[in-house]
């Protein structure tokens, strides 16, 4: 099975949170199921319809939403009141606000960062985790995906770069740009459209259309390079050093082999430390979880995790 069938929310709602941040939620599948709630990724990448797919409706109570300023949260791109702390209370807030005692915990790319960093402020919170396209926030990882990707993708940093030529510092460059009102949205589509080529291992024009699109680009943009120019708001080594919280907990860890923004280095140095972790390679998987591979090795993933919490 590559995808589960097409699922409607059972309910949804907003969550007040900090002023002006107002979170969209949505909660799918079997109401007395195993609570899973899935962290997506950026920061501000918002959560696609397309994931509601991902998860086993007759197993899982199913809740998705959308992160500070991003999807269907308001402020669209709004980066004020917006840090990795206040991300991991919002969490907390839509657990308690849906009587949720204890849950799964799955995130993709920076979901799976700011997994770990729920997950170690609130491990009584947590039955386990799922993993995909890890990213632990290392400043060597950010510095990878501003510089070094462009190795494989030399075209795409290229037309990063000439966006802001001269100017040598991309991320002190772009965040100027995405912080000025004429200027942010076609720095942000810039941005979108860089972070869109590298996910892909295979074109597709309907991925490719969702990075272009101007509010995507524009909450992916803002947010993220905001969340980077801030070091994702850890101390550097902050989620290896805190593994000890979680280890008790079992994890799948899924990663592309050819997964050129979370390379699986990370993926299989993380499950080498976390005793109840395996780690799930896919030979012909890359980032995004709109390519088909890396989509059918998220239920993979998730179907194990299943296995291991019952």
């Amino acid at each position: 099975m590559s995808q589960f069938p097409p699922i409607a929310p059972r309910r949804s709602g907003v969550l007040n949170v900090d002023p002006p941040h107002r979170l969209y939620w949505e909660e799918l599948g079997n109401p007395d199921g195993v609570p899973i709630v899935f962290l997506h990724g950026g920061p501000g990448g918002g959560t696609p319809d397309a994931y509601r797919r991902h998860f086993d409706p007759d197993f899982h109570r199913i809740i998705l939403f959308d992160q500070r300023g991003a999807g269907r949260s308001t402020p669209l791109g709004e980066t004020r009141g917006n840090d990795t702390a206040a991300l991991i209370a919002d969490i907390e807030r839509l657990r308690s606000h849906l009587g949720v005692d204890r849950w799964a915990v799955a995130g993709a790319s920076w979901g799976s960062t700011l997994a770990l960093a729920y997950g170690q402020a609130h491990p009584g919170s947590c039955l386990g985790f799922l993993l995909r396209g890890l990213f632990m926030g290392t400043a060597a990882e950010i510095d990878w995906v501003m510089y070094g990707m462009g190795r494989f993708f030399p075209e795409a940093w290229d037309a990063l770069a000439a966006h802001v030529a001269p100017r040598t510092d991309l991320l002190a460059a772009y965040a100027e740009r995405l912080e000025d009102p004429v200027t942010c949205h076609a720095a942000a589509l810039a941005w979108s459209r860089y972070e869109g080529a590298c996910s892909l291992l295979l074109p597709s024009a309907e991925a490719e259309e969702s990075f272009a699109d101007p509010d995507h680009a524009l909450s992916l943009g803002r947010i993220e390079i905001h969340y980077f120019r801030n070091r994702l708001f850890l101390e550097e080594g902050q989620l290896r050093a805190n593994l000890s919280r979680i280890a008790h907990l079992p994890a799948v860890i899924v990663n592309g082999r050819y997964d050129m923004l979370c390379p699986p280095a990370t993926a299989a140095a993380l499950a080498r430390d976390w005793p109840g972790a395996e780690l799930i390679l896919i030979p012909d998987g890359g980032h995004s979880g709109l390519d088909p591979a890396m989509a059918a090795a998220q239920i993979r993933g998730a179907r194990r995790l299943k296995e291991m919490l019952t």
